[in-house]
């Protein structure tokens, strides 16, 4: 077979999942309420079909029946992320045995099928008890996630080698902060920046934490949802709309964790709208001093901006559309189903970024992938037919090609995700995994996109 797009040695074909969106069992063996068990217990009217995450895809009674159809894709790793309210049912103090039994059934489970374990802390679940005191909002919460942090080295460091701090940090802030999306349903410009920064502090303090365990062979990272912010046009004010989208979304996060330090152009912004945050005297120091080894990129999306057409209502709360209005670019291709612009050319943009203007830090694609609704009207023969799945990741996977051709320090490509999981207020709407869940039944069956994706991880390429 000549292989057109063939990839490096050793690259990382895998999936990616987190805890809540997967595990199910939210109310078994010592688990306490995370956000969202607490949130669909009170509103479930704001979950799609009223599906809460109570049962998910039922990975943790089902684990090994996962991780064998992993091994039969062929996926050579899978990112996992362990659930904070599982392991430390108190958000601080005794450790649950019975989590500390699963995660390690989990990481040698994966490592006895030759699947790399790659751990990430916090995906979106801020135990219940720590929200009910501010939850980032609060430094003692960061307090008591810098133990959590060492507890899971400490715990499974001897076996895990890849590490990550959380997973797209940006979403709780828009979710939870600024656009009614998560709990707590705060819409408050000024929490939504604190919130923010003292991730980044938790997020210092736990790779300080890590550096210090010595773990060999270690690594730890963050992995972040860079959102490339094209402008409508080469106009001034556009450009800066796209810039300042830009600083707000992406460089918020990106620069703090690979240079050290804040761009001076978003504080100064957040200084003329009085939003700065509070920080404490040790603070500079820390965020200098703790960078991250290598760097998770999930894209889905593009993000494209223009200038404001009109001045923001002076009653209404500030937000980050005060300084840009969103532009849709005419003929656009699109995932219908998820209202998401398709471009694939977009993960290029953010690895030469990296390359760039980052150091070429050593990266790997953590998510990527296509949700899609009603997926059964596409079974034939008893499998669903994907093509548009498939396509998707095919012409990702040539841009992300040419980036590492033309030296990007990619080293991995992860699909969001292995099976149809559960997606916060979205539930089951859109289903994006190589594996078909049944709800009703918990039967798993491969997709058309699981056997295309097998002979490109056995080829390295396609």
């Amino acid at each position: 077979m000549i292989l057109k797009y063939e990839f490096p040695k050793g690259f990382w074909w895998g999936s990616a999942a987190s805890a809540t969106q997967t595990e199910g069992s939210s109310d078994k063996d010592g688990k306490s309420q995370n956000i969202w068990d607490y949130w669909y217990s009170n509103e479930p009217n704001r979950f799609f079909d009223g599906v809460g995450p109570q049962v998910t895809s039922d990975f943790y009674n089902r684990y090994k029946e996962d991780i064998k159809l992993m091994k039969d894709i062929g996926l050579n790793s899978f990112r996992f992320s362990i659930s904070w309210s599982r392991l430390i049912p108190n958000g601080i103090g005794e450790v649950n045995k019975k989590a500390v039994e699963f995660y390690n059934n989990v990481v040698n489970e994966l490592i006895d099928n030759n699947i790399e374990p790659f751990i990430n802390l916090f995906h979106f679940d801020m135990p219940m008890i720590l929200q009910n005191i501010g939850g980032w909002e609060n430094r003692e919460v960061v307090d008591a996630y810098e133990k959590y942090a060492k507890i899971c080295f400490e715990l499974f460091g001897d076996r895990v080698k890849k590490w990550f701090t959380f997973n797209e940090p940006i979403v709780p802030v828009e979710g939870g902060y600024l656009y009614d999306f998560h709990y707590p349903n705060v819409v408050d410009f000024k929490r939504a920046v604190q919130v923010a920064y003292n991730t980044v502090i938790a997020h210092k303090r736990a790779v300080k934490e890590f550096k210090n365990l010595n773990i060999k062979n270690g690594k730890i990272g963050i992995i972040l949802n860079l959102t490339p912010s094209y402008s409508r046009s080469n106009n001034p004010a556009d450009l800066k709309a796209a810039y300042i989208a830009d600083l707000l979304f992406n460089r918020s996060f990106l620069d703090p964790v690979v240079k050290g330090e804040y761009p001076k152009d978003l504080i100064e912004l957040l200084k003329q709208n009085n939003l700065l945050p509070e920080v404490q005297k040790d603070d500079k120091k820390l965020i200098e001093n703790n960078k991250i080894d290598f760097i998770g990129i999930n894209y889905y999306q593009p993000r494209r901006v223009k200038a404001k057409a009109c001045m923001p209502n002076p009653e209404a709360p500030i937000l980050p559309d005060n300084f840009f209005d969103n532009y849709e670019m005419p003929g656009r291709k699109m995932n219908v189903y998820r209202g998401w612009e398709i471009y694939e050319k977009g993960i290029y943009d953010i690895a030469i970024n990296l390359k760039e203007n980052y150091d070429n830090i050593e990266s790997y694609i953590s998510e990527n992938g296509m949700g899609v609704q009603n997926e059964e009207r596409f079974i034939k023969d008893g499998i669903i037919e994907d093509d548009y799945r498939i396509d998707f990741i095919k012409e990702h996977l040539k841009w992300l090609h040419k980036a590492i051709q033309e030296g990007c320090n990619v080293k991995g490509y992860h699909i969001w995700t292995f099976i149809d999981n559960w997606s916060w207020t979205n539930a089951y709407k859109n289903r994006y995994g190589l594996v078909q869940l049944d709800l009703k039944t918990q039967k798993r069956t491969l997709k058309k996109s699981a056997y295309w994706m097998k002979e490109v991880v056995k080829n390295n390429g396609f």
